[in-house]
């Protein structure tokens, strides 16, 4: 009998994901990614370990970006499983049929029909069904037509493996598991389960699904299901890089000076140990106090060059004394010390910030882009953008221009523009010019920065520019993706969130665009990160964020 059509509404990403026990407990029966395994054993290492996953239709990135694969060898016939994939599966992620390593992936025919119905429009869902559609098409047109053995999906990396995908050629005796009602698209994608489960045994047939109610279903059926784990930068935030290592505390074996020098009035120090290969590049080392004997380290070091067996580590600069303040603005804490040393560096072009509300990411940022803008002309402009996603209800559509319609996503900047503005900064201090000084000082301001949607990205690039991507924590991966390879020349990019305030449906803090960029840049050259700890916007705001 024919199949029915109706749309199912796809949930690309969802908040509740196994907890890391019960990873570990079905790693047996599930294909686990070897990262989550990893992060459950131990925490500390997650920051230091990435894996990247064959995606044989994406380009790869460049050796800088790559993440070190440790994918098992492969697997002997009777361990390959099969995974059956849900519809939102491949709208969150058109590549996610090559995620699977050696095991097998089968389409049921009711995935395809709700490709074919989410295929029609402008949105991200669309661009990626119709992007599905291609890649299968390419597939079947290089299997000469022949499906009912599988088609092979081989990898782009040089392993040996390869796993195959299956279709639903047999619908003619579709059903749907006893007591569900029929006619709905989870439950004959459950039947599918069901029938695979009995046809393939004793291979492991496991449902890959972000949809919990689904996965609850086939829970309660008797039938293996699990989240689509690929595309997660971490089981959770604290295990992220945090930009910081403590090794106050290590002992002369871990790390030892071997030589230590000055260079233009800068502290430098050369480390040999087992613990070198540790230390991420630009990353900031609080040192044992045997090598910090006269204070050059009290604010840490940075990680300039790492070799495995030596590092080379740059005094971080005081930006706590008041001729260091950029714009007026001096750092409260080693935290924003390290911030302000990577934002001023023109060597590092992406910077990410992340730290709870009030710990200062959006004032920093903006008085390192000001400062680098207007006093030393390093860049031409700043690029102001953030993901539209607002809090509570939304107030509808917008009158105005680009920037007139942005300029209420945009009150934090306004907020601190008057902070900056009020700090004595050369003469453009509102207080002491007056209200026409204070005019004046803020439309200079304000006619070097440029308030931009991320809607009208596409295609674009920035040249010599400062560009803030503010609330990243509300961008998905392939929207970040997007922003960061707008810079062109000259160009830098800063990262401001919170994972703890993601207001995007369906995102979350495992699968969110900062958590994906602070990961993938950890130890590139021109790449740093920074995790802000201490609240310095009030008492209030900082009591409020430890208890509410």
């Amino acid at each position: 009998m024919p199949l029915p059509t109706a749309p199912k509404k796809p949930a690309d990403t969802l908040r509740d994901l196994p907890t890391t026990a019960s990873i570990a407990a079905h790693s047996d029966v599930f294909h686990i990614p070897s990262k989550a395994l990893q992060t459950a054993a131990n925490p500390a290492a997650s920051s230091l370990t990435r894996t990247q996953p064959a995606a044989s239709n994406v380009r790869a990135l460049p050796p800088a970006l790559t993440k070190t694969s440790n994918r098992r060898k492969p697997a002997v016939k009777g361990d390959k499983k099969l995974f059956v994939l849900d519809t939102n599966v491949l709208l969150h992620d058109p590549s996610s049929l090559f995620r699977f390593d050696e095991h097998d992936v089968f389409l049921p025919m009711m995935v395809l029909e709700e490709l074919d119905n989410h295929k029609k429009g402008t949105t991200e869902v669309a661009r990626h069904a119709r992007q599905v559609s291609r890649t299968l098409d390419r597939l079947v047109k290089q299997s000469d037509g022949n499906i009912t053995t599988g088609i092979p999906l081989r990898a782009t990396d040089g392993a040996n493996f390869v796993g195959y995908l299956h279709f639903q050629t047999d619908i003619a005796h579709a059903h749907v598991p006893a007591g569900l009602q029929a006619g709905v698209p989870d439950h004959l994608i459950l039947g599918e389960l069901e029938r695979l489960v009995k046809a393939r045994a004793p291979q492991a047939v496991v449902l890959v699904s972000k949809d919990i109610n689904i996965r609850l279903k086939a829970t309660v059926l008797g039938l293996a299901a699990q989240d689509y784990l690929s595309d997660n930068t971490a089981q959770d935030s604290d295990t992220l890089h945090t930009g910081w290592v403590d090794a106050s505390g290590w002992s002369k074996k871990q790390l030892n000076c071997a030589e230590s020098w000055q260079d233009n009035g800068v502290a430098h120090i050369k480390l040999s140990g087992s613990a070198c290969g540790s230390l991420p590049m630009n990353s900031f080392v609080l040192l044992p106090e045997h090598m910090d004997a006269e204070g050059a380290f009290d604010l840490g070091a940075r990680v300039i060059e790492n070799t495995g067996n030596f590092a080379t580590l740059k005094a971080a600069r005081d930006f706590t004394l008041p001729k260091h303040a950029v714009w007026g603005v001096q750092a409260r804490n080693l935290e924003q010390n390290a911030a302000l040393n990577l934002l001023t560096n023109p060597e590092i072009d992406c910077v990410s910030l992340l730290g709870q509300a009030g710990t200062g990411k959006t004032l920093l940022a903006l008085a390192a882009g000001l400062a680098q803008v207007l006093d030393k002309r390093i860049y031409s402009d700043i690029i102001l953008t953030r993901a539209t996603v607002s809090v509570g209800d939304d107030i509808g559509f917008l009158p105005g221009t680009e920037e007139e319609k942005m300029a209420p996503w945009m009150g934090a900047v306004e907020d601190n523009l008057e902070v900056l503005l009020g700090n004595n900064k050369g003469g453009m201090n509102p207080a002491s010019s007056g209200a026409w000084g204070q005019q004046a000082s803020l439309e200079l301001v304000r006619s070097r920065i440029k308030i931009k949607s991320m809607a009208f990205m596409r295609g674009r690039t920035f040249q010599n520019k400062f560009v803030i991507v503010d609330e990243a924590q509300n961008l998905t991966p392939k929207q970040m993706k997007t922003l960061v390879t707008r810079a062109g020349p000259g160009t830098k990019f800063v990262c401001l969130g919170n994972l703890a305030q993601i207001d995007t449906p369906y995102l979350t803090e495992h699968s969110s665009g900062l958590g994906y960029v602070i990961e993938r840049f950890a130890g590139w050259p021109h790449g740093g990160h920074v995790t802000l700890a201490r609240g310095e916007r009030s008492r209030l705001a900082e009591f409020a964020s430890e208890v509410l």
